[in-house]
C-alpha cells in the first residue's frame, strides 16, 4: 500500500510547486486543468486509503531513528576521551574501574532522582565500575544554579555529598535550597558563590550541552556504556545486565 502511495509522491509535489506563488505560466507542464485533476486523483486516493499516511510517517520516523543512531555511534566511537575520559567530569565510583559508565544527568529531572539510589547501589556493589557524571542542567535556571554550585563544590572536595544530597531532596530544587543544602554538607556558601562565577564552569557546561547534542541527547537521564547510548531510566536489573555485558564484550 504504501509504495502505491509513494508513487503518486512525485505527481503531488509537482502539482504543489506548480501551484506555488512565482512560478511562470509558460513553465508549466501541465495545464490548470491536469492539476486540478492531480490534485484530485490523490486526495481521492488519501480518502479511500487514509492508513497509508500514518505507514508513510512510521516508516518516515524509523529511517530518522536509524539516522539518528548511526549517527550518535559516530560520535561515540570518535569522541571517546571526552566521553568517558573528560577531566572535568566529576567521578564517583572506581576510578580505574574496568566498566565506564556516563549519566547526562539534571538535579530538577524526577527520573533522574528516582533512579539515584539504585545507581549509585549498583556501582558500590559492582566495586569496579567507574560513573562519570555529566551536568546537563536543561530544565531552567535552577537547574542551572544547582549544575554550577555542583561543579563549583569539587574547589571544597564537596562534589559528591553536595551531589548526593540535591539528589536526595523532596523539596523542588530552587536556588535558595541550592544554597541552604550546601550549607548543610558544610560548604562555604560564600566561596562557592564566588567559585560558581569561574569561566571554567561556563565552559564545561557548555561542552556537555554541545555533546548532548551531538549524541542526539535531548533529555534526562541518559546513559553511555560500552557503545550504547540508552535514554531514559534503566532498572536496576538492567543496569546491572549492562555493566556484565559491556565487561564480558571488553574480554
Amino acid at each position: 500500500m504504501i509504495s502505491r502511495f509513494l508513487r503518486l509522491l512525485p505527481a503531488l509535489l509537482l502539482a504543489f510547486s506548480l501551484g506555488a506563488p512565482g512560478f511562470a505560466q509558460d513553465d508549466q507542464i501541465f495545464t490548470q486543468k491536469q492539476q486540478d485533476a492531480l490534485k484530485k486523483l490523490v486526495h481521492d486516493y488519501l480518502m479511500e486509503n487514509p492508513g497509508v499516511i500514518a505507514e508513510a510517517i512510521e516508516a518516515l520516523r524509523a529511517k530518522e531513528d536509524l539516522a539518528a543512531d548511526l549517527a550518535a555511534k559516530k560520535v561515540l566511537a570518535e569522541r571517546k576521551d571526552e566521553i568517558f575520559n573528560d577531566a572535568d567530569s566529576p567521578v564517583v565510583g572506581n576510578p580505574k574501574g574496568d566498566v565506564v559508565l556516563v549519566e547526562f544527568f539534571d538535579y530538577r529531572c524526577p527520573y533522574c532522582k528516582a533512579m539515584f539510589e539504585q545507581l549509585f547501589d549498583a556501582v558500590k556493589a559492582d566495586g569496579k565500575v567507574k560513573l562519570v557524571l555529566k551536568e546537563f542542567p536543561v530544565l531552567g535556571p535552577d537547574s542551572v544554579t544547582a549544575s554550577r554550585a555542583a561543579l563549583a563544590a569539587r574547589e571544597q572536595k564537596k562534589y559528591e555529598e553536595f551531589h548526593r544530597a540535591i539528589m536526595r531532596l523532596k523539596e523542588p530544587v530552587t536556588e535558595k535550597v541550592v544554597f541552604k543544602v550546601a550549607g548543610e554538607v558544610g560548604l562555604n556558601v560564600e566561596k562557592l558563590k564566588k567559585d560558581m562565577d569561574d569561566q571554567k564552569i561556563d565552559n564545561i557546561l557548555k561542552n556537555n550541552i554541545r555533546l548532548a547534542h551531538d549524541l542526539d541527547i535531548s533529555g534526562t537521564p541518559a546513559f553511555v556504556i560500552g557503545d550504547q547510548l540508552i535514554p531514559g531510566a534503566v532498572s536496576t536489573q538492567s543496569l546491572k545486565q549492562l555493566i556484565e555485558q559491556t565487561r564480558k564484550a571488553k574480554g
